[in-house]
């Protein structure tokens, strides 16, 4: 008989970068942006990165970076963002409410592909 791992582990606390430069970090949130697990979530986010990582400030940069970072579950970015679940309070602040607005697309633009990995 095989010995299965304990799955009920918690996963690691993200470790937020020290001494990182902005455009480091901008550059960064940009692909992790790109690359959370799922589709929705990467066009999401990617279409929401290209607009706004360029005009954050280093505090905004900061609550984006613990947002896509700290939650494990790529569901819960999801369901926060399109008011499906409550928000956590920790999560709940000026970039998610960016996201929400992001997500509800009043300009009704495609957003079929990830935009490239640029800013605008």
């Amino acid at each position: 008989m095989v010995d299965m791992p304990d799955r009920s582990l918690p996963v690691p606390k993200y470790q937020m970068k020290q001494n990182e430069t902005t455009d480091v970090k901008r550059a960064r949130l940009l692909y992790q942006s790109r690359k959370r697990g799922m589709l929705e979530n990467g066009l999401l986010l990617s279409t929401f990165a290209s607009e706004y990582l360029n005009k954050f400030s280093e505090k905004q940069l900061d609550l984006y970076d613990n947002l896509i970072n700290q939650v494990s579950n790529d569901w819960d970015i999801y369901y926060y963002a399109t008011n499906i679940k409550e928000i956590p309070a920790e999560y709940d602040n000026e970039i998610m409410d960016l996201l929400k607005k992001h997500v509800k697309n009043e300009k009704k633009e495609e957003r079929f592909k990830q935009p490239d990995l640029q800013f605008n």
